[in-house]
Protein backbone atom coordinates (compact mmCIF):
# COMPACT_ATOMS: atom_id res chain seq x y z
CA UNK A 1 0.00 0.00 0.00
CA UNK A 2 3.22 2.64 0.87
CA UNK A 3 4.31 1.56 -2.25
CA UNK A 4 2.09 2.83 -4.38
CA UNK A 5 0.60 5.78 -2.32
CA UNK A 6 4.02 6.84 -3.20
CA UNK A 7 3.77 6.11 -6.89
CA UNK A 8 0.63 8.06 -6.99
CA UNK A 9 2.61 11.20 -5.42
CA UNK A 10 5.51 11.02 -8.01
CA UNK A 11 3.40 10.50 -11.02
CA UNK A 12 1.29 13.08 -10.05
CA UNK A 13 4.06 15.33 -8.90
CA UNK A 14 5.70 14.70 -12.69
CA UNK A 15 2.15 15.18 -14.11
CA UNK A 16 2.10 19.01 -12.55
CA UNK A 17 5.85 19.64 -13.35
CA UNK A 18 4.98 17.93 -17.24
CA UNK A 19 1.85 20.71 -17.45
CA UNK A 20 3.55 23.46 -16.35
CA UNK A 21 1.30 23.74 -13.64
CA UNK A 22 3.43 26.81 -12.01
CA UNK A 23 2.13 29.67 -9.69
CA UNK A 24 2.22 32.94 -11.21
CA UNK A 25 3.79 36.20 -9.52
CA UNK A 26 1.46 38.72 -9.68
CA UNK A 27 3.97 41.17 -9.63
CA UNK A 28 5.99 39.61 -12.60
CA UNK A 29 3.10 39.79 -14.08
CA UNK A 30 1.95 43.11 -13.34
CA UNK A 31 5.93 44.53 -14.85
CA UNK A 32 4.94 42.09 -18.50
CA UNK A 33 1.36 43.77 -18.71
CA UNK A 34 3.22 47.49 -18.18
CA UNK A 35 5.99 46.67 -20.46
CA UNK A 36 3.84 45.25 -23.51
CA UNK A 37 1.50 48.75 -22.94
CA UNK A 38 4.73 50.73 -23.39
CA UNK A 39 5.60 48.63 -26.37
CA UNK A 40 2.43 49.05 -28.10
CA UNK A 41 2.27 53.25 -27.32
CA UNK A 42 5.61 53.40 -28.80
CA UNK A 43 4.97 51.48 -32.10
CA UNK A 44 1.63 53.43 -32.30
CA UNK A 45 3.38 56.57 -32.10
CA UNK A 46 5.74 55.02 -34.68
CA UNK A 47 3.28 54.23 -36.87
CA UNK A 48 1.39 57.91 -36.25
CA UNK A 49 4.91 59.41 -36.82
CA UNK A 50 5.59 57.65 -40.10
CA UNK A 51 8.99 56.22 -38.43
CA UNK A 52 8.89 52.20 -37.86
CA UNK A 53 10.26 49.50 -38.78
CA UNK A 54 8.35 46.26 -39.04
CA UNK A 55 11.07 42.98 -38.20
CA UNK A 56 10.10 40.25 -39.22
CA UNK A 57 10.50 36.91 -37.80
CA UNK A 58 8.56 34.89 -40.32
CA UNK A 59 7.43 35.36 -43.61
CA UNK A 60 4.23 33.62 -45.70
CA UNK A 61 4.54 33.32 -49.57
CA UNK A 62 1.46 33.03 -51.84
CA UNK A 63 0.82 29.54 -52.04
CA UNK A 64 0.92 29.76 -47.97
CA UNK A 65 4.92 28.04 -47.64
CA UNK A 66 5.85 29.82 -44.49
CA UNK A 67 10.12 30.15 -43.33
CA UNK A 68 11.85 31.72 -40.14
CA UNK A 69 14.35 34.44 -41.17
CA UNK A 70 16.50 36.85 -39.23
CA UNK A 71 14.62 40.43 -38.12
CA UNK A 72 17.72 42.20 -38.57
CA UNK A 73 17.61 41.35 -42.59
CA UNK A 74 13.95 41.17 -43.15
CA UNK A 75 11.85 43.84 -42.41
CA UNK A 76 9.47 46.68 -44.18
CA UNK A 77 9.93 50.15 -42.95
CA UNK A 78 8.88 53.72 -43.85
CA UNK A 79 10.88 57.02 -42.87
CA UNK A 80 8.28 60.12 -43.54
CA UNK A 81 7.72 59.31 -46.96
CA UNK A 82 10.66 56.69 -47.86
CA UNK A 83 9.35 53.41 -47.89
CA UNK A 84 12.08 50.32 -47.68
CA UNK A 85 11.11 46.27 -48.20
CA UNK A 86 13.64 43.80 -47.83
CA UNK A 87 14.11 40.15 -47.81
CA UNK A 88 17.09 38.02 -47.08
CA UNK A 89 17.94 34.57 -46.42
CA UNK A 90 20.51 32.83 -45.22
CA UNK A 91 22.34 30.98 -48.55
CA UNK A 92 25.42 30.80 -49.85
CA UNK A 93 23.98 33.07 -52.74
CA UNK A 94 24.46 36.78 -52.15
CA UNK A 95 21.36 38.06 -54.46
CA UNK A 96 21.48 41.38 -55.46
CA UNK A 97 21.19 43.05 -52.25
CA UNK A 98 24.56 41.71 -51.21
CA UNK A 99 23.12 39.42 -48.30
CA UNK A 100 20.93 36.61 -49.30
CA UNK A 101 17.74 38.52 -51.15
CA UNK A 102 16.46 42.08 -52.28
CA UNK A 103 15.95 45.16 -51.66
CA UNK A 104 13.69 47.45 -52.79
CA UNK A 105 13.08 51.41 -52.19
CA UNK A 106 10.19 53.59 -53.33
CA UNK A 107 8.12 56.64 -52.08
CA UNK A 108 4.83 56.12 -49.71
CA UNK A 109 1.85 57.71 -50.38
CA UNK A 110 -1.91 56.71 -49.87
CA UNK A 111 -0.97 56.71 -46.25
CA UNK A 112 -3.74 55.88 -44.00
CA UNK A 113 -4.08 54.87 -40.56
CA UNK A 114 -7.12 53.63 -38.83
CA UNK A 115 -7.85 52.22 -35.22
CA UNK A 116 -11.33 50.47 -34.95
CA UNK A 117 -13.45 50.08 -31.68
CA UNK A 118 -11.50 47.45 -30.27
CA UNK A 119 -8.31 49.48 -30.57
CA UNK A 120 -6.69 47.14 -33.33
CA UNK A 121 -4.40 49.66 -35.81
CA UNK A 122 -4.51 49.45 -39.15
CA UNK A 123 -1.95 51.19 -41.46
CA UNK A 124 -2.19 50.79 -45.08
CA UNK A 125 0.30 52.95 -47.90
CA UNK A 126 1.18 52.65 -51.70
CA UNK A 127 4.77 52.53 -52.73
CA UNK A 128 6.07 53.70 -56.18
CA UNK A 129 9.98 53.57 -57.26
CA UNK A 130 12.23 52.06 -59.39
CA UNK A 131 11.74 48.45 -58.82
CA UNK A 132 8.77 48.43 -56.70
CA UNK A 133 4.95 49.45 -56.97
CA UNK A 134 2.81 47.86 -54.05
CA UNK A 135 0.47 47.89 -51.92
CA UNK A 136 1.36 47.33 -47.67
CA UNK A 137 -1.31 46.76 -45.29
CA UNK A 138 -0.46 46.71 -41.45
CA UNK A 139 -2.18 45.28 -39.11
CA UNK A 140 -1.36 45.80 -35.11
CA UNK A 141 -3.67 44.13 -32.91
CA UNK A 142 -4.17 46.12 -29.22
CA UNK A 143 -2.22 45.44 -26.39
CA UNK A 144 0.80 43.86 -28.29
CA UNK A 145 3.61 45.53 -30.73
CA UNK A 146 3.42 42.26 -32.71
CA UNK A 147 2.18 43.22 -36.27
CA UNK A 148 1.84 41.93 -39.47
CA UNK A 149 2.18 42.91 -43.02
CA UNK A 150 0.71 41.78 -46.27
CA UNK A 151 2.79 43.69 -49.54
CA UNK A 152 0.48 43.12 -52.35
CA UNK A 153 2.65 44.22 -56.10
CA UNK A 154 0.48 46.06 -58.10
CA UNK A 155 1.34 43.95 -61.41
CA UNK A 156 0.97 40.35 -60.22
CA UNK A 157 -0.03 38.57 -57.30
CA UNK A 158 2.79 37.22 -55.45
CA UNK A 159 1.70 38.75 -52.02
CA UNK A 160 4.50 38.52 -49.08
CA UNK A 161 3.20 38.47 -45.64
CA UNK A 162 5.81 39.39 -42.79
CA UNK A 163 4.93 38.78 -39.30
CA UNK A 164 7.15 40.00 -36.58
CA UNK A 165 7.32 43.24 -33.78
CA UNK A 166 7.25 46.57 -35.00
CA UNK A 167 9.86 49.23 -33.49
CA UNK A 168 10.73 53.15 -34.20
CA UNK A 169 13.08 53.30 -36.48
CA UNK A 170 15.44 54.99 -33.35
CA UNK A 171 15.01 51.52 -31.79
CA UNK A 172 15.12 49.12 -34.44
CA UNK A 173 18.37 46.55 -34.99
CA UNK A 174 17.98 46.30 -38.60
CA UNK A 175 21.01 45.85 -41.63
CA UNK A 176 19.90 47.09 -44.82
CA UNK A 177 21.47 45.19 -47.77
CA UNK A 178 21.71 47.67 -51.53
CA UNK A 179 19.26 48.41 -52.96
CA UNK A 180 18.56 47.61 -56.66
Amino acid sequence: MKKFIKTVLVVTSVMFLWTGCTIQDPERVALEKAEQAALYQTAVQALNDRKFVLEASDVTFRRGESVFVNPNTNFVSLQEDNATIQLAFNTHYAGPNGIGGITVEGKASNIINTTDKKGNTYFSMSVQGINVSATIQITMVKGTHRCSAVVTPNFNNNRISFSGFLYPISESRIFKGRAF
